[in-house]
């Protein structure tokens, strides 16, 4: 079957923050008075991130979806903080955090990154997005220009399923309107891009633009930037 689309992750693959996380947390704590270091902060953030539960609400109303969103960032923010949420100004803090990471400003796109979005495009194929985010994607991706570039956006709290959960995928697809068979995920994250893409029938690109070559299964492709995403299609293997 002909390859029909390609999906993408978001963060970490199309943008990233544009300063440290625990750089722009520790300056916006100190503006309410919390003294803690970029470092722990830092440090501390992947720990929370890691250990949170999958950013998704299955079943959840679309109303009530912005609160379960916000509660679920300021569960992370305050694991992150530690005792130093107890600070008055917590609440503030998290707010104007909250708030910024919904600005344009507090990402940047990786430079390789647009004109891959368009040769895949040019090459006839559907493109989309895959990613375990929010609602403020939407408006990071036109505000990044990158949102014209896209035919589809699937974040986990609109799916209601976070990757490596096949059903996030699904969901993809069926925007894209093509089957798991003709399409190919690029991410990454070998579990949440590699093994959840691989599980719901899509073929997965692990992009590693650290240079760390993890071993991969069979048929897995691994890329260093979105530039060679080009040459990786014309070397596409059919399932």
């Amino acid at each position: 079957m002909p390859l029909g689309a390609v999906t993408l992750d978001a963060a970490g693959t199309l943008f990233e923050v544009a300063e440290p996380v625990g750089v722009t947390y520790a300056r916006v704590a100190a503006r309410h008075g919390i003294g803690v270091t970029a470092t722990e902060l830092d440090r501390a953030f992947r720990a929370a991130l890691a250990g949170a539960p999958p950013l998704a609400f299955p079943g959840a109303s679309p109303v009530r979806l912005p609160d379960h969103e916000r509660a679920w960032w300021y569960a992370v923010v305050r694991r992150t903080f530690g005792g130093a949420a107890a600070s008055p100004g917590f609440d503030a803090c998290f707010a104007d955090l909250f708030d910024l990471y919904a600005e344009p400003a507090a990402w940047r796109v990786f430079p390789d990154a647009p004109g891959a979005l368009r040769e895949v495009r040019a090459r006839g194929l559907r493109v989309g997005i895959v990613s375990n985010f929010d609602a403020r994607l939407a408006g990071l991706l036109d505000g990044l220009d990158v949102a014209p570039l896209l035919d589809c956006v699937v974040h986990s709290t609109r799916a209601g399923a976070a990757k490596p959960d096949p059903a996030i995928f699904r969901a993809a697809l069926d925007a894209l309107g093509v089957a798991a068979a003709s399409a190919m995920h690029v991410g990454n994250d070998v579990v949440a891009d590699v093994e959840g893409a691989r599980a719901a029938g899509l073929q997965a690109v692990l992009l590693a633009r650290d240079g760390h070559l993890p071993r991969l299964p069979a048929g897995v492709t691994c890329i260093r930037t979105l530039a060679e995403l080009g040459s990786t299609l014309d070397l596409r293997v059919h399932p």
